[in-house]
């Protein structure tokens, strides 16, 4: 080894993904990723580099009474619930679901949801793509 350099047991777990190689894993905390006070987004192009990660998710704790507007992507998004009860709008369909539910809304369709319970939601969104794309609407959901 050169001087300056580190060995994998040398390195901090929370390293940066732009520093892992790519027969590394990629180690991250949430808590880096936060977009908001709500929610954290892996981006697998930007936090996983060289990994051919090409997915992408959002892990969001949305308080009580609070939504996530109407938005499309133009690939299917799949939703995890975890914690709470949440009601998803998806086109024209409206469904609620409890922790362990799980809903995948088709590409290119408005789908949204609001936490209808006392509890935050703890929701794991999955989408297809390294990189999100997604347009807003402007709109709540039901």
């Amino acid at each position: 080894m050169s001087p300056g350099e580190d060995s994998v047991s040398d390195r901090n777990p929370g390293t940066s993904p732009e520093s892992t190689p790519a027969s590394e894993p990629a180690v991250l905390e949430l808590g880096d990723m936060l977009v908001s006070p709500t929610a954290a987004l892996f981006q697998g192009d930007e936090h996983a580099p060289g990994l051919g990660v090409d997915s992408s998710m959002f892990v969001t704790r949305t308080p009580p009474g609070v939504f996530v507007e109407l938005h499309v992507h133009p690939y299917p998004e799949t939703f995890v619930l975890l914690a709470g009860r949440g009601r998803w709008t998806s086109g024209e369909s409206v469904v609620e679901l409890e922790p362990d539910g799980v809903i995948v809304v088709p590409a290119d369709t408005p789908h949204g949801f609001r936490n209808v319970g006392d509890v935050p939601l703890l929701v794991v969104s999955v989408h297809e793509r390294g990189t999100i794309e997604q347009t807003w609407l402007g709109r709540e959901p039901a």
